[in-house]
């Protein structure tokens, strides 16, 4: 059995990301938090400032990985594990990035749901819910 100390880091943990999503108005700049809230497909593009979005997407992003991170440190104890996450993480960020850049600058109405899913990608621990049954089916097979 695990320490203690152990679930309630991971408790810790898993509260920061809830608390990100919770506080995600006021922490973050996102003009796309209202529009895919509504009905989108009838709505006016909103206006937004590329260079502010990008920050604020990546500062969200950073967040998330960090938390992510840790948590797999933690399930995994295995540095290895970790590192091979943060590379994961890294590679996903400059391609989900590279897909939503192009849908900030082009929009285009046909291309909103693949916009608001490459959107998703970076701006909540999705990667973190395919990473950890990955590695602990890694770790059976070992």
């Amino acid at each position: 059995m695990r320490n203690p100390i152990t679930y309630i880091v991971l408790m810790v943990l898993f509260a920061l990301l809830v608390l990100i999503r919770v506080f995600e108005n006021e922490l973050f700049y996102d003009p796309y938090l209202l529009f895919f809230k509504n009905d989108y497909l009838h709505m006016d593009y909103p206006r937004r400032e590329i260079l502010k979005l990008s920050l604020f997407t990546t500062l969200r992003y950073i967040l998330n990985s960090a938390i992510s991170v840790g948590i797999i440190y933690i399930l995994f104890r295995d540095k290895s594990i970790a590192k091979f996450s943060t590379l994961v993480y890294i590679v996903a960020y400059v391609i989900l990035m590279a897909f939503f850049l192009y849908f900030v600058i082009n929009p285009r109405q046909e291309d909103y749901y693949l916009f608001f899913n490459f959107r998703r990608f970076l701006i909540q621990p999705v990667l973190l819910l395919l990473l950890v049954p990955a590695f602990y089916y890694y770790k059976l097979k070992q």
